[in-house]
């Protein structure tokens, strides 16, 4: 139950990819919720329990079109569609409706900005501007307010939050920033693509999105606001050949008198008492089997060996912490429960 005492009700749209379905895993632990409605356009009539068979257990009803969908019986709905189709959907829905948003589609306050980096104009700009950008540790009164929840990308949140203190404090030098990140291939989505195939990703490692990945954009935005001003930093993502797990490699210029003991001092201080971001101690270095399955994200720091620079480490596994279970974290803020509400579940190692 919700701080009110009721179930909320519950649509997933675009439950037949990874995110959808790994928001049925998250929620099939949930105590307050009821899920009446699954969409899947391509999969319509069919049931989860044919594209997923490990959540053959749970009793969930049919897939349907979205046009399909008696809003009528809903209190939420998660939204995991396609970038670019989101925005028309969410903005036909009843406006009693809360809503969180997977996609990248209300992630990006200035609509001019959107268009540059997404190549169309926003479809929905009004609804953009009253959208809360979900980092939840960093974010949480807003979410717990608002209507319209744009849960982060992954890349961004495994850079976000281990930089946002630094940047807010003025420990590191935040025009010098270099992110170096690797993602899982789930991050691709379920769609067949060849970029993501067996044969393309298996016994090899390659670099994508040089100089222009779109979640440059989010990871500006939020750095931006900590600093104050318009910030650049230097991004690169590498596919990595295994299914879940992004590890962002950080490579920051200290500000005068800060070393890496300062930088995870002020990390350890600012998240602690967070259920879900840890900074490690000293020497300890995160890895993405230490996060699979579990909502957490885990920082490590180290000193350079060029003087006047630390390396910063984060680890997150891209379908929760980067995904559904932030998503499930910002709407347990949404509708009072506790934050911690079906997330508690442990990493599974090895």
């Amino acid at each position: 139950m919700n701080a009110n005492g009721n179930r909320v009700r519950l649509g997933i749209l675009g439950a037949s990819g990874y995110t959808g379905a790994e928001l049925l895993r998250i929620l099939a632990r949930h105590p307050g919720v009821d899920i009446k409605a699954l969409t899947a356009e391509k999969n319509a009539g069919g049931t989860v329990a044919e594209l997923f068979p490990h959540l053959a257990g749970m009793e969930l009803p049919r897939l349907a079109k979205i046009a399909e969908t008696d809003w009528n019986g809903l209190d939420t709905v998660f939204c995991c569609l396609p970038h670019s189709t989101t925005q028309e959907v969410i903005a036909g829905l009843p406006k009693r409706l809360k809503v969180v948003d997977l996609s990248a589609d209300f992630r990006l306050e200035d609509a001019a900005m959107y268009a540059k980096w997404y190549g169309h104009e926003h479809y929905a700009p009004e609804m953009q501007k009253e959208a809360v950008y979900g980092m939840t540790e960093l974010k949480r009164e807003a979410v717990r307010s608002t209507r319209l929840c744009a849960v982060p990308g992954c890349y961004p949140t495994a850079a976000v939050l281990p930089l946002m203190p630094l940047v807010e404090s003025k420990l590191i030098d935040a025009d010098d920033i270099v992110i170096d990140a690797k993602s899982g291939v789930t991050g691709a989505g379920r769609e067949l693509k060849l970029g993501s195939m067996f044969g393309e990703v298996a016994e090899g490692i390659h670099v994508y999105g040089i100089a222009n990945h779109r979640h440059t954009a989010e990871i500006e935005q939020e750095l931006g606001h900590a600093a104050g001003r318009k910030i650049t930093v230097n991004f690169t993502p590498h596919l990595m050949p295994m299914n879940r797990g992004i590890l962002s490699t950080i490579y920051v210029r200290l500000a005068k008198g800060a070393t890496a003991d300062t930088l995870r001092d002020a990390l350890t201080k600012r998240y602690a008492g967070e259920p879900f971001v840890k900074v490690l101690p000293k020497g300890a270095a995160p890895a993405t089997r230490h996060v699979r399955g579990s909502n957490l994200c885990l920082i490590g720091v180290f000193a350079d060996r060029v003087a006047g620079r630390a390396i910063v480490v984060a680890a997150i596994d891209n379908l929760v912490k980067g995904a559904s279970g932030q998503a499930v974290q910002n709407f347990n803020l949404m509708h009072g429960f506790p934050e911690t509400t079906a997330l508690e579940q442990q990493p599974l190692f090895p």
